[in-house]
């Protein structure tokens, strides 16, 4: 390595350090989410499937508060720190793929620097792990055709089988890696090669705990996931969400290079064969695939993380490796000097808006419904009315508000949604004393909750309200209800529609 290239290597590790210390300075006093908060009680009761995901978020979780204790930064502690390896993986596949330094540099800067890396590691999601493991999927795929040594797939298939474990969604990498080695003469070999398979085994045997525990509980997580790929009508509005969101979740000078990238490679401008065919490959089959689920349904931005670590490629080939007309070059020049600045300044503000809603003028935006602003200050009043009316548990009628009560309420409080009972089936439900006792009841002040309260208790007894707020802002007001005498079992345990 000349001075050069050692030069740059230590510039771009500095970078991502400080882009790492960004977000653990942000996750320190940014609330959770209801989301973090409900993979938080994942957290306390592993095991091998829950009804949405997977179980690697739980795990992620687990370990940042064994370090850092049950606080927002220990949820999120190991999350951020995944970044790391990640660059290091999204790097080293960059520089194999393409032979450049230069490139690989700017695909690990430009990857963190995407909303998708920066807030999809700081607020703890599935989408974290998988990130990370499409990494290194991307590197070890990358060393299979380096080095053509077998023995490499097995590392493939444990990227593989840790993105099944984060997502879903990592099973299109099947698809785009069968597509790579047929699209590709010189990779063809391997579809008859034992590594290939055993690369595979390993990747089923990771997942295994998945499959199990779908099999115990009525394959209920992978019902409730796989369904969505079924169009019951068609709404092809969605389509047009798709472009404005990945633009914001890349950041806009990001997308740009990467478009221009993608572009590139399918034009054959820069890279070999198979470095083309692999990026694009990982990139357009799960492309495809949510273009065809927003023909029915929405589709959500994070959904697109597992693209983002080709996509930073192909957006670094767009900025070093492709000449272009003068007026495309002077948009690709703009667009790699200002992408990390802006990319800063965009999460900064996004973290800011969380937080304060100063620059909304404190009006509602889109993070007050999932950000805790205020939930500290509403559970505190929310133990101190169960205290006074010496309830014995605390009830809530959605998965969002039981798990910021979980979170935030004293340690050892007996709470419980009290539907969809598929969410906990993993952790131990509150003992028949508990549920015997006056029970506190925390719901949406507007929610018509009467008939389930009138159906299912002899005496309910309005205790009050409690808000939730961001400065001057009220974000939700919560009725508290005091229910005694029990008509019915208090936990509805139907089963959930997937299953029904």
């Amino acid at each position: 390595m000349n001075p050069n290239e050692a030069r740059l290597v230590h510039t771009t590790a500095l970078t991502i350090l400080a882009l790492v210390a960004l977000r653990l300075v942000a996750a320190a006093f940014t609330p959770i989410t209801f989301d973090e908060a409900y993979y938080w009680t994942w957290s306390k009761h592993l095991a091998g499937g829950y009804y949405d995901h997977p179980p690697m978020v739980a795990v992620v979780i687990r370990l940042g508060t064994l370090i850092a204790g049950d606080s927002e930064f220990g949820v999120r502690l190991v999350s951020i720190l995944l970044a790391l390896p990640m660059s290091w993986a999204i790097y080293q596949a960059a520089a194999i793929l393409f032979g450049s330094r230069r490139v690989a540099a700017s695909s690990a800067i430009l990857l963190n620097i995407t909303l998708m890396a920066a807030v999809g590691t700081m607020i703890v999601t599935p989408d974290a792990p998988l990130l990370v493991a499409s990494s290194f999927l991307l590197f070890a795929l990358a060393k299979v055709l380096q080095t053509g040594n077998g023995a490499w797939w097995l590392a493939v298939g444990a990227a593989a089988g840790c993105a099944l474990l984060s997502k879903y969604t990592a099973l299109f990498f099947g698809p785009a890696i069968l597509i790579w080695l047929v699209a590709v003469p010189g990779l063809r070999r391997w579809l008859g090669s034992p590594w290939l398979y055993l690369g595979g085994l390993v990747a089923l045997l990771l997942f295994a705990p998945v499959i199990l525990w779908n099999a115990e509980h009525g394959w209920v997580s992978f019902i409730k996931q796989m369904g969505r790929a079924t169009i019951q009508d068609f709404r092809p509005a969605y389509i047009a969400e798709l472009i404005p969101t990945q633009i914001a979740f890349a950041t806009p000078l990001v997308w740009i290079l990467g478009v221009m990238g993608i572009y590139a490679l399918y034009a054959r401008r820069a890279g070999a064969m198979p470095a083309r065919v692999l990026v694009n490959t990982m990139f357009w089959v799960i492309v495809a695939y949510f273009v065809w689920h927003s023909l029915h349904a929405r589709v959500e931005a994070n959904w697109f993380a597992p693209i983002y670590p080709a996509f930073a490629v192909a957006a670094a080939v767009a900025a070093h490796l492709v000449e272009w007309p003068p007026r495309w070059q002077r948009l690709v020049d703009f667009s790699r000097r200002w992408a990390l600045p802006g990319g800063v300044v965009m999460f900064a503000l996004l973290v800011v808006q969380a937080n304060t809603g100063v620059l909304s003028g404190y009006r509602r935006d889109a993070t007050v419904r999932s950000v805790g602003v205020g939930w500290r200050e509403t559970a505190d009043a929310i133990e101190a009315a169960r205290a006074r009316a010496g309830a014995t548990c605390v009830l809530a009628p959605d998965y969002g508000t039981t798990a910021w009560l979980a979170f935030y309420l004293p340690k050892g409080t007996c709470f419980a949604q009290h539907s969809q009972r598929i969410r906990w089936v993993n952790m131990p439900e509150p003992d028949a004393a508990q549920l015997a006792g006056k029970l506190l009841y925390v719901y949406p002040a507007l929610l018509a909750d009467a008939l389930y309260l009138k159906d299912r208790f002899n005496r309910i007894k309005r205790v009050g309200e409690v808000q939730r707020k961001r400065g001057p802002l009220l974000i939700e007001n919560y009725a508290l209800d005091v229910l005694e005498g029990p008509k019915v079992e208090v936990l509805d345990r139907s089963p959930p529609p997937e299953i029904q």
